[in-house]
């Protein structure tokens, strides 16, 4: 099956960016009460089972879920970012791989965290994103995504942080998520909304935690 273009843009574009995205973003868990809060939630919701990040980047969410305690491995799109996870954090497993088909088994997971990585997924694309959550989670898995909130409507950018790339990201509607994954047998059980923090953001962001 061809590849999507999306994912190929998307793979390029934070193969470039890697080693800059994680050195830059490396402490901002530090300043962020509700990020840490809501990775404190999930990690207590799903505590004793195998957790997957998804769209892991450089680690960082991933190390903290480690810290907090939680069995947890990476998964990422970028090889580039793999190998920037694999060298900040020896100690955890890090693996290359999509969201629309994840090499992972039935059932095998107890939870799942997709910290602002479905943004690069157009909308119409997120039904197959969440049935593949939807089949590695057992029953009563956790799933909790973080995404800035919008419109859906596409945003393309062209330089990130020092580079020039090409990549879409999409701002979302928490509704119009929790609607999808409801479709895909998802169902929320919270969801947190804030206005824009700090020099990153410029728009609201958005939390949602939901239960296979």
């Amino acid at each position: 099956m061809t590849e999507p273009s999306f994912v190929t843009e998307t793979r390029a574009a934070y193969d470039t960016v890697a080693a800059d995205y994680a050195e830059l973003l490396r402490d901002l868990l530090a300043d962020s009460t509700f990020d840490r809060a809501m990775l404190g939630a999930f990690a207590e919701l799903v505590r004793g089972g195998v957790v997957a990040e998804l769209g892991c980047g450089p680690g960082r969410i991933t190390g903290h879920l480690a810290s907090l305690g939680l069995d947890v491995f990476g998964v990422d799109l970028s090889p580039q970012m793999v190998a920037v996870a694999r060298r900040a954090h020896p100690e955890l497993r890090f693996e290359e791989g999509s969201m629309l088909a994840l090499d992972l088994p039935d059932a095998s997971v107890h939870g799942i965290v997709a910290w602002y990585s479905i943004i690069h997924t157009p909308p119409e694309q997120l039904p197959t994103v969440f049935a593949e959550f939807a089949r590695v989670l057992v029953p009563g898995g956790r799933v909790l995504l973080a995404f800035q909130v919008g419109d859906d409507h596409r945003h393309h950018i062209e330089h990130a942080y020092g580079h020039d790339i090409s990549a879409d990201a999409y701002r979302l509607s928490p509704d119009n998520v929790s609607k999808r994954l409801a479709e895909a047998g998802l169902s929320e059980t919270a969801r947190l909304v804030r206005e824009p923090e700090g020099q990153w953001e410029n728009t609201p962001q958005a939390y949602l935690l939901a239960r296979a």
